[in-house]
């Protein structure tokens, strides 16, 4: 099956330069979140990665991009069910988390919406930060007008976003991924080619049972009700 895998046109018929892909993984119970069924059972771990999935989606769907969804473990009819028609969606190729990300950003920068457009500019980010908000994917984009890369560091030592300026495999390869050196080689990766480096802030990605009580946090918050603004 082919990774470019089309669920509706809007690719094609947008005008907009800025790209975001979210890489995800469907919410099957054994076999997401996996470091932390031993804390939450597989069943939790499965309905964690849907829910921050879910939070992210609705938290970034902006007029200012488009969001397209990179995804493995299930097909396009259930990526549809469970999210919607509102995105494209695309099946993420094989081979490692850099193999992936590299050839999602190569087919971005492929299509003609954005060949055919100057200073086009595309961002990756995962499901498990969800922390990340609008004003960091604004900031992200504004940083690719003066920068060729821009990183967001996670804690754990990788990153929870990464955006570029056009096709740059390099910056996927020889890294030693699901390590605390990913933010490190990449960024010295990126030094190495001479390419200009903007950095967001640091963030939380929720892995570990530790970092559970950061979701809740995030979940309380949503569930808050706003003030109301006269």
């Amino acid at each position: 099956m082919s990774a470019n895998l089309l669920g509706n046109g809007r690719f094609y018929t947008t005008m907009t330069r800025h790209r975001l892909l979210m890489f995800l993984k469907y919410p099957l119970a054994g076999q997401t979140k996996t470091r932390l069924i031993p804390a939450l059972g597989p069943e939790k771990a499965a309905q964690l990665q849907r829910e921050m999935a879910e939070h992210l989606l609705r938290q970034l769907t902006y007029p200012e991009w488009q969001l397209d969804v990179y995804f493995t473990g299930s097909h396009l009819t259930d990526m549809q069910a469970w999210l919607g028609h509102h995105q494209a969606y695309y099946l993420q190729s094989s081979g490692n988390l850099g193999e992936r990300l590299c050839n999602g950003f190569r087919q971005t920068f492929q299509f003609p919406c954005l060949a055919q457009r100057s200073r086009q500019s595309v961002v990756a980010i995962g499901a498990d930060c969800p922390e990340v908000g609008v004003q960091h994917i604004q900031q992200a984009f504004k940083e690719l007008k003066t920068h060729d890369v821009v990183i967001g560091p996670a804690q754990d030592g990788g990153y929870y976003l990464i955006g570029v300026r056009s096709h740059t495999p390099r910056l996927f390869q020889n890294i030693a991924w699901s390590t605390p050196q990913v933010f490190r080689q990449t960024y010295q990766t990126a030094n190495e080619l001479g390419l200009s480096i903007a950095c967001l802030e640091m963030l939380s990605d929720i892995d570990r049972p530790e970092d559970l009580a950061i979701w809740h946090q995030i979940k309380q918050s949503s569930l808050s009700p706003q003030p109301h603004v006269v």
